[in-house]
């Protein structure tokens, strides 16, 4: 039965079916060979249950917020903000980079929006600057991929409903190993930069004055009070997640109209853009389910989880496993189809072994961020070439590399210290 479902997604992989009709093709192959009662009468109604998901409805409320936030000229006063702030440090424009990154990221949700934004800000520094451009690039397309991990997350909440786990506590767990994980990222590019001083950039013309640094601190003010307004009011208990990112989007317009970028043009890409994104996400997430209903209701997971724990290989060598089997599998499957097609059997086998659904989202979240930038599907990798417009690929695939490995050693970290990523959800809500 395992074997059979691996060789048919295997083949329609292969075939290059788009995603959905992968998920709802193999739902139906695997009923139609194993289970006892036909099951696609079920489709109607599962597809209305995941549609009217309440926190479902944040997804696209997430997705608008971005939009009108990278449309709305946000993104470029907050990397002019930032950069003074870090022209001291080896690789000066790249910290700025990865920090803007990791700001807009708590604003918009989605890993694309955040490296397409601070791609189009970002590269004309870098075609001026005298960078080691592998290095920059892969600094974007890194700090995009920081969009997935803090918060808020369009992937988390996906994952909390497929996991039924609480949106709220993968939001506190998520917060501190995503700004750990940018410190990586700049840690990673000052000791590169230290090994290689001509990647840096060139020698500053002269030093930065305070209170230029302090003035530009009024533009990170926007998608800071953007982030309180989403994040705050959830942990203030005033909204839930859904109603949250309904301010999110309040919030959003509010901004645009104080910048005079709220015209029709600006509103009308936003609604396409969300309305594109949204259509997408949803008609994979309803074939998702009807997978999930299938492999749930002919025994697969039950079968599955049984001979995991039947090899009675300890819990950390499973773990390991699975971790490795998610880098190799990022490499060829973009990944919310990756986190939609493996969450209900891969949360069940942890959960047997003890792990903490919500840690191990927070370890998720990292591993989808690392197929984001793993070529050839690595999705954030192809953003940022369109932003760049021209020149060789593998130019972005190879400065990403350094940042997969600053993944890997959070995931160690993480593995080695849970208290990382579960202390907040547990001062929060101890019965996360």
């Amino acid at each position: 039965m395992i074997l059979h479902a691996l060789l048919v997604l295997c083949l329609f992989l292969v075939l290059s079916i788009p995603v959905a009709a992968t998920l709802g093709l193999l739902g139906f192959t695997l009923q139609s060979q194993f289970a006892f009662f036909p099951m696609t009468g079920a489709i109607g109604e599962i597809a209305w249950n995941t549609s009217t998901e309440f926190v479902l409805v944040a997804a696209p409320m997430f997705i608008m917020m971005g939009e009108l936030m990278h449309r709305s000229g946000v993104s470029q006063r907050l990397f002019n903000a930032l950069a003074p702030w870090f022209n001291w440090l080896p690789g000066r424009l790249m910290h700025t980079n990865i920090a803007a990154a990791a700001i807009f990221a708590a604003t918009s949700g989605s890993s694309v929006a955040t490296a397409a934004t601070i791609g189009t800000v970002a590269i004309p520094n870098m075609k001026k600057g005298g960078y080691n451009q592998p290095l920059f690039l892969g600094t974007i397309a890194a700090g995009g991929t920081l969009g997935i991990l803090i918060p808020p997350s369009i992937n988390m909440i996906i994952y909390a409903v497929l996991s039924d786990t609480s949106v709220t506590s993968l939001y506190a767990a998520g917060f501190v190993p995503g700004f750990m994980l940018a410190g990586l990222f700049s840690l990673t590019v000052v000791l590169l930069c230290l090994l290689r001083p001509a990647w840096g950039g060139p020698a500053m013309a002269s030093a930065t004055l305070w209170r230029e640094r302090i003035a530009g601190l009024i533009h990170l003010l926007p998608p800071l009070g953007l982030f309180m307004v989403v994040v705050g009011s959830i942990y203030a208990g005033i909204a839930t997640p859904t109603e949250a990112a309904a301010l999110g989007v309040m919030a959003s317009l509010a901004l645009a109209a104080a910048n005079g970028a709220l015209t029709w043009p600006v509103l009308l890409g936003a609604f396409e853009g969300t309305v594109r994104t949204t259509c997408m996400v949803m008609l994979i997430v309803i074939a998702a389910f009807f997978l999930n209903f299938v492999i749930v209701g002919i025994g697969l997971v039950k079968v599955l989880t049984d001979a995991i724990v039947g090899l009675g290989w300890p819990p950390l060598a499973v773990l390991l496993a699975i971790i490795v089997f998610y880098l190799l599998l990022g490499c060829v499957m973009e990944t919310l189809s990756m986190m939609i097609a493996t969450t209900a059997v891969v949360v069940p086998i942890l959960s047997a072994l003890g792990y903490d659904p919500v840690w191990w989202g927070i370890v998720f979240m990292i591993l989808m961020e690392a197929a984001l930038i793993t070529p050839p599907i690595g999705l954030n990798l192809f953003v940022v070439q369109s932003v760049r417009g021209g020149g060789r690929f593998s130019d972005i695939c190879i400065g990403s590399l350094p940042f997969v490995g600053a993944m890997l050693v959070m995931i160690g970290l993480l593995i080695a210290f849970p208290g990382i990523a579960l202390w907040l959800p547990d001062l929060l809500n101890p019965k996360h």
